[in-house]
Order: C-alpha cells, then structure tokens, then sequence
C-alpha cells in the first residue's frame, strides 16, 4: 500500500482515523462517461462517506467553452468551495465510486487553483464499502467558508502549446487512454472525433498505474510503468486522454514519483481529435 500522503495519496486507514477532525472535507468527485450507465449524484445521494459533498465535475466547469469540463474560471471555483463550506485550512480528500478513476481530476483542479492540502482516496469509495467501513445517505450540513486561490498557469496547457510541444520535441506528452484508442483502431465514444494520438506522444494507459482494487501502485511500479511506455521524464511532461480526466491520474502518479514540472492538457483529444488542420499519428 502506498505510503499516506495527505498532498497526493491517503488510504481508507488514514480516513477513518481523520473523518471527525473539524478541518477534513471529503468530496464526493464520481463521475462516469455516458456509456457506463451510471448516474453518479444519484450514487451519491443512495450512500457516501460520512460528511461528504458531491462535486460535480461537470458543472464546476467553464461552460462557456464548446469542450467538456474544461476547468472552470477561479472566481467560479471559489463560488462554489464557499458554497459547499470548503476553503482556506480544510485538508480535502476527494474519492470516486470507481476505485481510482475521476478523482484525481479534481485533486488537479485544487493544485490548479493553488491549493495543495488534497489528496485522492487509495481505492476509493469501493474499497471503503468492501471493508465494512460508515457510509451515510444524509446530506452534510453547510456552511459558506471562505477560500483564496491563485491559479497555477503552468499545471494546464492548452492547444497551441501542446501544438508546440509536440513539434519541438521538448516535452515528453502521455495519453493516458487505451492502446487500441491511442492507435486509433477503436472509434471514439465522443461522436465527430477523428482518431489516433498526438504525434510524438506516448501511450501509458492509466489502468497501468492501478491494482486490481483500484487503488494506485507503489513507486516503483509507477517508475516501471512510465518507463516501458518510453516516456523520457527527464524533459518536462504533459498528460492527456479524452476529455482532461484520466489524464490527472497521470499527473498523480507523477507527483508520486516527486516529478514536479508536470502540466494537463485540458482540452485534451476532445479538441486535438475535433480539429482537421492538427495532425494525427496512428499505429
């Protein structure tokens, strides 16, 4: 079992042990593409870790932009923490009802706005519940608290850096999606998207950094797993998938691994693949 860290990682030991401190917030960050037939909020409101709020990735989001939870705005980030009674001094621990799957998109979204006391839930809400441990189905009880932010521009790129990045070859860029997506064998669940990768990118899919449970791999294995994808860390890396989700597990495991200048390409291949004049590599 990875070791706690209460910046990356935590496990369901450390939370149990932590669940009444006053300044613990739990979040709730499940979330499912279309096709699992799943309704995360209604998951949620069925059974939760005690004192958890349900984030909602897809409208704490700029829904001004055409792409899918594309990050939202901080003055939109912060109405919403003030709102659900998340702010400055709260350590936050956010899970998901897969094992290890969106809620690290919402562990990068807190470092995007410059808030590093969170950590994602080894194993998730599956692993909570397969041990026996408190769920609940009530709704906690609010209150606004007050929160800072201050984004952090360089953990997201976006498309003409990525554009350039690729070009350059400064940059190593990992698609955390399946093999047979990055190849561009396997049509795309979003409809009107070309398929295949980012030239120079390389294929490491997320499922890679997981055991079977959900929970994430030790160090080591994380190291091997980047390493026989071929993904040179000795340059800067940049992490992405099909809609700026998995991708975060990436940039988790990364962290893990103490490699800092790492960044997410939030668009992801929801904009590379919409866009005809952005090459494509496939095989």
């Amino acid at each position: 079992m990875p070791e706690d860290d209460p910046t990356t990682l935590v496990s369901t030991d450390w939370l149990e042990a932590h669940l009444k401190d006053p300044d613990i917030r739990i979040l709730d960050a499940s979330w499912y593409l279309p096709d699992a037939g799943r309704d995360a909020k209604a998951e949620y409101d069925d059974a939760h870790i005690p004192g958890a709020r349900f984030f909602d990735i897809d409208e704490i989001s700029d829904q001004r932009s055409p792409l899918p939870h594309m990050a939202p705005p901080p003055e939109k980030f912060i109405s919403r923490m003030r709102a659900m009674g998340v702010g400055d001094g709260h350590q936050v621990v956010v899970y998901d009802g897969a094992g290890l799957f969106s809620a690290a998109r919402v562990w990068w979204l807190f470092r995007l706005m410059g808030k590093t006391d969170v950590a994602v839930l080894d194993g998730g809400f599956p692993k909570w519940r397969a041990e026996g441990r408190p769920v609940e189905d009530m709704p906690p009880v609010l209150r606004d608290r007050h929160i800072t932010v201050q984004r952090q521009a360089h953990l997201v790129k976006d498309v003409t850096q990525v554009a350039a990045a690729a070009k350059l070859g400064n940059h190593v860029i990992i698609d955390a999606r399946s093999p047979t997506r990055f190849k561009g064998d396997e049509e795309e669940p979003r409809e009107g998207l070309r398929s295949g990768h980012i030239p120079g990118s390389v294929s490491l899919h997320y499922r890679n950094l997981l055991n079977a449970d959900g929970t994430m791999k030790s160090v080591d294995e994380i190291r091997s797993a980047f390493g026989a994808a071929g993904a040179d860390l000795s340059r800067p890396a940049i992490t992405t998938c099909g809609s700026g989700v998995t991708a975060a597990i990436l940039n988790l495991a990364l962290e893990r691994l103490g490699k800092r200048d790492h960044a997410l390409y939030d668009g992801s291949w929801s904009e590379w693949g919409m866009y005809g004049d952005l090459k494509i590599a496939t095989g």
